[in-house]
């Protein structure tokens, strides 16, 4: 785990044509996206190639690994579970998904451009010609000393994607290894269903607990209602609501 002192990110709502400025707090964050290895030393899943991030991962899964990491290093989970519905302690310290807006802070490491180095040497990409996830730490960090935050695998993070649009898609950052690199932008934002799981999309771990309930990072759960809010019919195209009276 990599210590990150807080600072400000912006954030673009392509779709909506909006921008946020989001002013974090400390927080750590993994070096590595989670390995193969890592992920089988907690979860029963069979370790192929240990030192490649683990990837074909849910959300749910995702979030599942994090709360039994916590339990394997004598933290207190931060995820509570009601069927489906997951809700997330801020106060907690345990192991979690970074917020998008952590994630991009610590990707960019003060850069402002679309790439932390020259893409080719930071990150694998389609370019490469690879047919599979590449072991972490083969490209350069950037200025956090973190690893793999561009191409390689895409990462879960905690936030919804697009609530109005997309229901409860939960998004994926950071590019893969089989994306052109218009895709492996730090600025690119991307999800899937909870229960989704993509053979290039794996996580990376953030710890850090906060003093507000329902907020933290640039996440609250006022702001996710805000956005699920859509009068009319849902256009072409859009995700139907998975619950009645979502909106």
């Amino acid at each position: 785990m990599r210590r990150i002192a807080g600072g400000q990110v912006t954030l673009h709502d392509a779709r909506r044509k909006v921008e946020r400025t989001v002013r974090l707090g400390d927080f750590e964050i993994g070096v590595f996206p989670i390995t193969e290895e890592q992920l089988a030393e907690v979860l029963p899943i069979a370790s192929r190639h240990p030192r490649r991030p683990a990837a074909d991962l849910s959300w749910l899964r995702a979030v599942h690994f994090c709360n039994a990491a916590s339990e394997w290093e004598g933290l207190e989970p931060v995820y509570l579970f009601d069927g489906e519905e997951i809700t997330w302690d801020v106060t907690g310290d345990g192991y979690r998904l970074p917020t998008e807006a952590e994630w991009e802070f610590a990707c960019r490491a003060g850069s402002s451009g679309p790439h932390y180095a020259p893409l080719a040497d930071a990150a694998w990409t389609a370019a490469d010609g690879v047919p599979t996830p590449q072991d972490v730490g083969g490209k350069l960090p950037n200025l956090h000393g973190l690893f793999d935050t561009l191409g390689n695998v895409w990462e879960w993070c905690w936030d919804l994607l697009d609530p109005a649009r997309y229901d409860d898609y939960r998004v994926f950052r950071g590019g893969g290894f089989a994306d052109d690199a218009w895709s492996v932008r730090a600025s690119v934002r991307r999800g899937g269903g909870p229960r989704m799981h993509h053979e290039d999309v794996g996580l990376r771990v953030a710890r850090g607990g906060f003093d507000t309930p329902g907020e933290a990072q640039g996440w609250s759960v006022r702001a996710d209602r805000e956005r699920a809010a859509f009068d009319g019919p849902v256009p072409f195209g859009w995700t139907p609501p998975s619950r009645p009276g979502r909106r």
